[in-house]
């Protein structure tokens, strides 16, 4: 496990370990975040909090904002900070892989089948949000997260606390410059295009282990879909519900409708069975872990 940095303690939870890799070749999450534990010891989360230069304020909002949105496959918020100086918010514990380390412990890109399951439930949630007038603004590799019983979309807003619409966001902390679209890129609104753009990015990713490849290194099944997600024009990318249709065709025969398709694609052995290990073996080592007392000033 990656220990913390030099703070051991955000707000009243005491950091266990870092969840995101700092390594060369993993791309920057945009946030930081812990497995951590509250100081009475009694309940283990997912905790987030900015990278330097995020406006902390838009990230308290954004976080917030989040909660509207209750579906299988988005963490609900238990925990927000009341300090907009010392931001963060709170997320129940599930043993989870960021998905770029699911791909290095798997040893490359992942099977065309666990790429459908991780987009029929994207593709299900963005979906859902977007008829609420929700945008995700910041789908990238990093912010998908898996869990034994199907990914986990975080880090909402991104593109919005990372910079004001009008100005350019190119180059800013946390935003993967192959996930972001373009009309983000350039200051424009996020708008529900901008998430397609952004799961056909986190698609490739899986599927190649890069979020810009090449047309021929995509799933012949996939690489017309991924190819009109990734497309610069907003208008000619497919809608949310489209993309969940789409990736439905390829769910077996015998599931009944599209509503079900993350079902039936979510059955055992979904995930590899190195991810599967990697995921139990998180799990045993926080159960196991203990916590350290805060040192002198480190709040």
């Amino acid at each position: 496990m990656t220990q913390p940095d030099r703070r051991h303690r955000i707000g009243p939870h005491d950091l266990i370990t870092r969840l995101d890799p700092t390594g060369q070749g993993f791309p920057s999450p945009p946030e930081r975040r812990f497995i951590a534990r509250t100081a009475d010891g009694d309940r283990t989360v997912l905790l987030s909090a900015p990278l330097a230069g995020i406006d902390p304020g838009r990230f308290l909002v954004e976080a917030d904002a989040a909660r509207r949105l209750q579906t299988p496959w988005v963490f609900p918020v238990i925990g927000l900070s009341p300090l907009p100086d010392e931001p963060w918010y709170a997320v129940p514990y599930l043993p989870v892989l960021p998905l770029p380390v699911a791909l290095a412990v798997h040893g490359g890109p992942l099977p065309e089948r666990t790429v459908r399951a991780i987009g029929t439930a994207l593709a299900e949630t963005l979906a859902a949000a977007h008829a609420m007038g929700v945008t995700h603004a910041g789908l990238s590799p990093a912010a998908v997260l898996l869990a034994g019983d199907g990914p986990r979309l975080t880090c909402f807003g991104a593109a919005r606390a990372a910079a004001p619409d009008g100005e350019r966001r190119t180059g800013l902390p946390g935003l993967d410059p192959g996930s972001l679209a373009p009309e983000q890129a350039s200051g424009g609104r996020p708008r529900p295009p901008g998430d397609i753009y952004g799961l056909g990015s986190v698609l490739a990713y899986a599927a190649t282990g890069h979020s810009v490849p090449d047309r021929d290194e995509l799933p012949v099944a996939l690489r017309s879909l991924i190819a009109r997600c990734l497309t610069r024009d907003p208008a000619a990318r497919p809608s949310s519900a489209e993309v969940l249709h789409e990736l439905a065709a390829f769910a077996p025969a015998s599931m009944g409708t599209v509503l079900d398709s993350t079902a039936s694609l979510l059955t055992p052995g979904w995930l590899p069975g190195r991810v599967v290990a990697a995921i139990a073996r998180q799990s045993a080592e926080v159960l196991a872990a203990e916590v350290s007392v805060p040192l002198p000033g480190a709040q």
